[in-house]
């Protein structure tokens, strides 16, 4: 019967990403550098509220576009901390920065409409634009250090141009979109009948002096989808919930949706994700900035050719004069010097390797050890 299902979703692999890391896992020893998974627990304040909800029998059914109280908490920790100006209304609390992405191009993206992806990028990205019958168009950033060049972004839009996602700082190359590049996009994209789905769950964890929102410009406000998460900030992966921000014609649109997808977030949660918003994740930004220094030290001093990170908890190291594809590499490691990390194909970039640091200081260090010991032997 699989014959008769939807083409467009059985030509999809299972995730990649956690296969791999399920044969790290099923490898007597191996130490994994592969989910962006923090080693922090979420902190004891946000967990009481939702105790504390639960307690109160908050388990029913809520508000399908987030609680009123919950959306305006959001609505003024974005206005502080990141200067924008969003009503309750324009914003919808989801499932996750995933389910986020997946109600927004769902309402956006219809058979033969162009999806600009630059690459390496979060393969989710490419598998949701190919379920709802679009087309993925790549820009290669590899050879821009990571950065979108404003003349390839010209060239990759067309009359089917639909959308395009803007992640930074960047998965999987930790990278943070300088305020040129930034107005680059701006100045392509601005006034076009495009759609700028802005991933930003990474931008509290930031090294660099500045991390320049998209979101910043109003003349851009009607094309702007703005994705954002609680799992990397409050070590929040296992609860689930993001939020989309966008002019309000446009979240009304998504919300149709989101709430034939979901209904409504779970209430008891919502009221620990208000009292998330109080949380300073200062601690871990400094924790993973040192492990940022101390990964980034490691591999230039393999000799390996690698941009240093300016956000989020990933580096990616070029591998590709090591005569083998990356996932040749990543699987010849697992087995010879039981350590994983992703295969930079996952991403769009087979000559690269994604290594996350958000792990325990001891694992990295014998992830580094490891892993020098298998480049040496490739020499």
């Amino acid at each position: 019967m699989v014959k008769y299902m939807n083409a467009n979703v059985t030509g999809i692999k299972a995730s990649e990403i956690l296969e791999f890391s399920g044969l790290a896992a099923n490898t007597p020893g191996c130490i994994g550098l592969t989910i962006g998974e923090p080693d922090f627990t979420t902190p004891e304040s946000i967990k009481e509220k939702a105790a504390e909800a639960l307690a109160e029998n908050k388990t029913h059914y809520a508000d399908g576009n987030g609680l009123p109280e919950l959306r305006a908490a959001i609505a003024e920790f974005e206005k502080k901390q990141n200067g924008l100006s969003y009503s309750p209304d324009e914003i919808i609390v989801t499932a996750g920065a995933t389910e986020a992405i997946y109600a927004a191009m769902t309402a956006i993206l219809e058979p033969g409409d162009e999806v600009i992806l630059p690459l390496p990028d979060f393969s989710f990205y490419d598998q949701v634009v190919e379920i709802m019958g679009a087309k993925c168009v790549y820009i290669d950033t590899s050879k821009t250090n990571f950065q979108i060049s404003k003349e390839d972004l010209a060239a990759a839009v067309t009359e089917k141009t639909k959308a395009i996602v803007i992640n930074t700082p960047n998965n999987p190359t930790g990278v943070v979109y300088t305020r040129e590049t930034v107005q680059g996009i701006h100045d392509v994209l601005a006034g076009k009948p495009i759609f700028i789905i802005c991933d930003e769950v990474y931008n509290q964890l930031v090294y660099a002096d500045e991390c320049v929102s998209l979101a910043s410009y109003e003349d851009l406000r009607q094309q702007l989808i703005v994705v954002q998460s609680y799992s990397k900030p409050y070590a929040m992966t296992g609860w689930r919930v993001g939020y989309i921000m966008t002019d309000e014609p446009i979240t009304n649109v998504i919300a149709v949706v989101h709430q034939n997808v979901l209904v409504s977030l779970p209430e008891f949660i919502q009221p620990a994700c208000i009292e998330a918003l109080k949380f300073d994740p200062a601690e871990m930004r400094e924790t993973y900035r040192k492990r940022r220094d101390y990964i980034y030290s490691r591999l230039t001093g393999m000799g390996l050719d690698v941009t240093m990170p300016e956000g989020a908890f990933y580096v990616f190291p070029y591998i590709g004069n090591f005569g083998m594809n990356s996932l040749e590499f990543c699987t010849k490691m697992v087995n010879e010097a039981a350590l994983a990390v992703l295969p930079g194909r996952f991403f769009g970039n087979d000559d690269y390797i994604r290594i996350s640091y958000c792990y325990s200081d001891e694992q990295l260090r014998e992830g580094m050890d490891r892993l020098e010991k298998f480049v040496k032997s490739l020499v």
